[in-house]
């Protein structure tokens, strides 16, 4: 396993509404000292932008690309279709049907084109998080060894009986 090389994680999102679940994303990747970029890209507002976004993420030296995405959530799916980089998707908690729509428009990726998803809303942004940092970790041993002490900090708070 090797250090040596920038660890970096995209994080981004269709609307400036979105951060309010994606910041937990953010959150667990500095815990971790995953330096991590986060922008506003519309698949459906901002084309171009995410075009360009995503053909220059392997350039721009990023890991792993985390979208999140509400409504009709074409954000992750579009970008895993324009590089090799691995997308996690977000599912982001919509009005109109509680982000179901999302959870769906994300997890229904045609075959070849995979997207890994997450749960929704800020379980899912969390999710996220530690799954990029578990992705980076197969090549950074601080990343694993900090996911390692992490986990074992979640078990040890597990109380054996009940209060």
């Amino acid at each position: 396993m090797s250090n040596k090389k920038v660890v970096k994680v995209a994080i981004i999102m269709g609307s400036q509404s979105d951060y309010s679940t994606m910041k937990f994303t953010k959150k667990i990747l500095q815990s971790f000292s995953i330096k991590c970029d986060v922008k506003i890209v519309s698949a459906h507002r901002t084309p171009k932008r995410m075009y360009e976004f995503a053909k220059s993420a392997e350039k721009n030296n990023y890991s792993v690309i985390i979208a999140g995405a509400g409504g009709s959530a074409h954000l992750p799916g579009m970008v895993a279709s324009l590089t090799t980089i691995p997308v996690i998707g977000v599912p982001i908690v919509s009005k109109k049907l509680k982000g179901i729509d999302s959870l769906l428009s994300i997890v229904q990726m045609p075959k070849g084109i995979p997207v890994g998803t997450v749960a929704l809303g800020k379980d899912g942004a969390i999710n996220a998080g530690l799954y990029a940092a578990s992705i980076i970790g197969l090549q950074n041993k601080k990343v694993k060894t900090s996911l390692q002490k992490f986990r074992l900090k979640q078990t040890k708070s597990i109380k054996k009986k009940p209060k």
